[in-house]
């Protein structure tokens, strides 16, 4: 090669790497944007709770909060399969155009009677249903080293949550329907740009498997499963108390509805904010240790705040870290899938996953609903959060002596 040949090839390999760099931040960019914009949609209804409340449609607003939930979690499972036949550029405008729909249905006419609020929070959950996009998406587009803290940037995207929380009751009071009104633009422009901006990472080929067999496939690898109730806890009780803490507060330390809406958002940026950690520490300490601190930090704070502490300093402190630990351990999570499972499963694997972690925010709001209604108290229902924590420890232990066993095989074999 001559001089002149060495000197361009040499100008032409960083050029090349600066524009792949920039096509993986534009990616992260726009998937964490349309994870945001649809988690938003997806909270609409949460911070209204007390309203519901208070306007007598029902005496307990965890049925409301929870459906949602619900429908987003169980449509993953379809969700992350589409992604690996559709890629994540179209269907992450898909989702965001099709959620338009119920949320203006909410807006406009669900609002006003408890059936049209259910059947509207049942077509809400579309929008809950593009986690399970992203995350495979995400971790095509970056090498294996940095796949963790990228899907934990693309985890921020689950603030959407918060920006439900602080602006949907200031924004009700002023109009009913503006926060549903402005979210749904925001939901068509996203859905516009994105597809007129995003691309399919370049080693991407479309799945050519049946969805029953891809389906089938992935249940079959033993970490699917594994991760399922990791995730289950972690996003999961994210989730649950990003819906339901607004109530919680209300009921067991009286405070006003739009304060507890602006406490929940506190412990919702708190989550948000640590997901990228969690999943930066797991590039650099691995995610099994992370997990590890994240479960323990959870289950001191469930124990301490399952004892009723009156003073405000205590049990902000306890939910603050709480909420830590659980963005934390979300981001590991994710991180230890992308770190022991085959690319090319991700998106199926993150299906089921992304249910799990949507079905474990499902279930405890009805169950603290219904310990409200009967003892007035959530103090059981915390002892069993710091149980099922235990479990999980005993889990990422468990998926820690996998990953040691397969490495002893491979040098036994080599």
């Amino acid at each position: 090669m001559s001089q002149s040949q060495f000197s361009d090839a040499a100008r032409t390999e960083p050029s090349a790497q600066t524009s792949l760099g920039m096509q993986r931040t534009k990616a992260l960019i726009f998937a964490t944007l349309g994870f945001m914009v649809t988690f938003w949609a997806w909270s609409l209804i949460s911070p209204l709770g007390p309203h519901f409340v208070d306007e007598d449609f029902t005496d307990n607003s965890a049925l409301l909060v929870a459906v949602p939930v619900l429908v987003g979690s169980l449509g993953r499972i379809l969700v992350g399969s589409f992604t690996d036949r559709l890629g994540g550029r179209f269907m992450m405008s898909f989702i965001a155009l099709v959620s338009v729909i119920p949320v203006l249905f909410v807006g406009f006419i669900g609002q006003y009677s408890y059936p049209a609020l259910l059947i509207g929070g049942f077509f809400l959950g579309v929008a809950g249903t593009s986690f399970a996009v992203g995350v495979p998406y995400v971790n095509r587009w970056f090498p294996p080293e940095r796949r963790g803290f990228a899907i934990g940037v693309y985890g921020v995207g689950m603030g959407g949550t918060a920006v439900a929380a602080f602006t949907t009751v200031p924004l009700h009071n002023i109009w009913p329907k503006l926060p549903f009104v402005l979210a749904a633009g925001i939901l068509i422009v996203y859905a516009v740009v994105a597809y007129t901006m995003m691309r399919n990472p370049p080693d991407w080929t479309p799945s050519k498997q049946s969805l029953a067999a891809t389906m089938s496939e992935t249940m079959r690898i033993k970490l699917t499963w594994q991760a399922c109730y990791l995730y289950a806890l972690t996003f999961g009780g994210y989730v649950a108390f990003s819906v339901y803490l607004p109530t919680l507060l209300h009921n067991n330390y009286g405070l006003d509805p739009t304060d507890a809406s602006l406490r929940m958002a506190g412990f919702v940026v708190v989550a948000v904010i640590l997901r990228p950690i969690g999943g930066g520490l797991s590039d650099r300490f691995g995610a099994i240790a992370v997990l590890i601190v994240s479960y323990s930090v959870i289950v001191v704070c469930a124990l301490v705040l399952a004892f009723d502490p009156a003073a405000f300093l205590v049990y902000t402190v306890a939910f603050i870290l709480m909420s830590a630990g659980l963005g934390m351990g979300a981001g590991a999570t994710f991180a230890l899938i992308a770190q022991y499972s085959d690319p090319a499963k991700i998106g199926s694997i993150t299906g089921f996953v992304g249910a799990a972690g949507g079905l474990g925010g499902f279930v405890p709001p009805l169950l603290l609903g219904a310990m409200w209604t009967a003892r007035g108290s959530y103090s059981i229902g915390l002892v069993l959060l710091g149980g099922f924590t235990i479990i999980a420890l005993l889990i990422t232990l468990w998926v820690a002596h996998d990953a040691r066993q397969r490495i002893t095989d491979r040098e036994g074999t080599s």
